[in-house]
């Protein structure tokens, strides 16, 4: 009997000590891994998967055809420049690609009756009458002026500001060139600007304090806002940042300034990572510049992060690591992509232009948590469509609203909701042309299932 009982006793702690390793996979004095749990089963159709035993044919893996006088297995020779040329002149089969402007950021000049957008599509800033509205039947809206070519400095430019005084342009490049440039109010064509500032990578949104002289710009990358006097130029450097981990900023990109109350907006699409800012003898762009944003290659490994998007809210003048004063962000928010913001100070208002929920959010300033929206604008009606840009005009009680996804601008009275068709619509091409909206593709693959291209933007 004792013996029997050693051996159960002996047979169970074998068996306990069995499913504890296969569950855990604890690993003596190194790390373990704690627990696991299965992916839910997914629905919908997929790739058939391949199991690792499948036969391989070799030709699926083998490099071009090796060149002439190359021995069998030798290094892969590289095309002459020759060859090179001739490739590059080779036509393409067929061309995607959308022949028309696709609005990005917008501003509204009340003083002179204009409405300015940047357009990310064809590199060009557009200028119209305020009162435009294109009818069903008109190919598009014609501008009163074009600012556009090699000389303008322009490339993806997704926000932009103009001076109520001077009706001057303050336009941001986003992605390919870290640059914010301004040009004067009735220039067009091809002209240069009269002003250009050297911005930190990424750039994206722009909101000013006239009364100040401060001019706020969100960084993507970096997870910050730089702030610098509104006539800054060249190389200078920001008066003040916020970043930081406290700050909670996380893909910022939309951001308004509520000067009459002294505060400071910002929507996040919710990916970060911490950064380290590097000792004094390494060389980089900020080196020397305590106001300068620690940039990507300095982020702390394994401190990525992806977060709900959110909308942080600053004194205006924070600076440094400050936490937000509040923060609206939760499933009943309904944020989805927050890319641009305006505020009404007078009657304490933040409209959110709300991308992939093709809508329009409408909160009060003094929200935090996880609100509702005061007011949602969205539906077929209302024709807004990957809203990227938006701009509320005090004069006039209206707003509007750039769709990246659909060639337009529509403007509504200020207090619009549900599905409410726009009082007011620019066009940049005829209803019935698609939106492509290709934003700098990356890379692209294709489905040989579906017969399907995809991009990634």
């Amino acid at each position: 009997r004792v013996f029997s009982l050693i051996a159960i006793l002996a047979l169970i702690g074998a068996m306990s000590g069995f499913i504890f390793s296969a569950g855990s996979l604890e690993l003596a004095g190194g790390p373990r891994l704690v627990s696991y749990e299965p992916l839910p089963e997914m629905d919908g159709e997929m790739c058939q998967w391949v199991p690792a035993s499948a036969a391989m044919s070799a030709a699926a893996f083998r490099l071009p055809a090796q060149g002439a006088g190359e021995a069998a297995g030798g290094p892969q020779a590289r095309p002459s420049d020759a060859e090179v040329d001739e490739v590059a002149k080779r036509s393409p089969v067929r061309v995607i690609r959308d022949p028309n402007s696709a609005y990005s950021g917008i501003a509204v000049d009340p003083v002179r009756n204009e409405v300015v957008m940047t357009d990310e599509n064809l590199f060009s800033i557009l200028v119209y009458d305020r009162r435009d509205n294109t009818p069903p039947s008109a190919r598009m809206t014609e501008p009163k002026r074009v600012i556009q070519g090699e000389s303008t400095e322009i490339e993806f430019q997704c926000s932009l500001y103009v001076d109520p005084a001077t009706g001057d342009i303050y336009a941001v490049n986003n992605d390919t060139l870290d640059k914010l440039v301004v040009f004067p109010r009735d220039v067009q064509g091809d002209v240069a600007p009269v002003r250009e500032l050297e911005t930190p990578h990424t750039t994206f949104g722009i909101a000013v304090d006239e009364e100040k002289q401060e001019m706020f710009l969100t960084i993507q990358d970096d997870h910050a806002v730089v702030v610098y006097d509104k006539a800054a130029a060249g190389d200078a450097d920001p008066t003040r940042l916020l970043q930081g981990n406290r700050t909670l900023l996380a893909d910022p990109h939309g951001i308004a300034v509520d000067s009459r109350n002294g505060l400071l907006f910002v929507s996040n699409w919710g990916s970060s990572n911490q950064r380290t800012r590097p000792p004094a003898d390494v060389q980089w762009r900020g080196a020397g510049r305590e106001t300068w944003p620690v940039h990507r290659n300095f982020s702390v490994p394994g401190s990525g992060q992806f977060s709900p998007p959110s909308i942080t809210i600053y004194p205006i003048d924070a600076k440094g690591d400050t936490p937000p004063l509040r923060v609206i962000q939760g499933p009943k928010t309904q944020l989805d992509w927050p890319t641009a913001l305006s505020v009404d100070p007078q009657r304490r208002e933040l409209y959110i232009a709300n991308d992939t929920g093709n809508s329009v959010l409408v909160f009060s300033t003094e929200q935090g948590g996880d609100a509702e929206p005061l007011r949602v604008l969205k539906g077929p009606k209302t024709l807004i469509n990957n809203p990227t840009g938006i701009f509320f005009d005090g004069k006039n009680d209206e707003l509007w609203v750039a769709n990246f996804g659909n060639h337009s601008a529509t403007v509504y009275r200020r207090d619009a909701a549900g599905d409410t068709p726009p009082l007011r619509v620019i066009r940049s091409a005829p209803l019935e042309d698609p939106a492509p909206m290709l934003g700098n593709p990356h890379t692209v693959t294709y489905d040989t299932k579906r017969e399907e291209i995809l991009v990634a933007n």
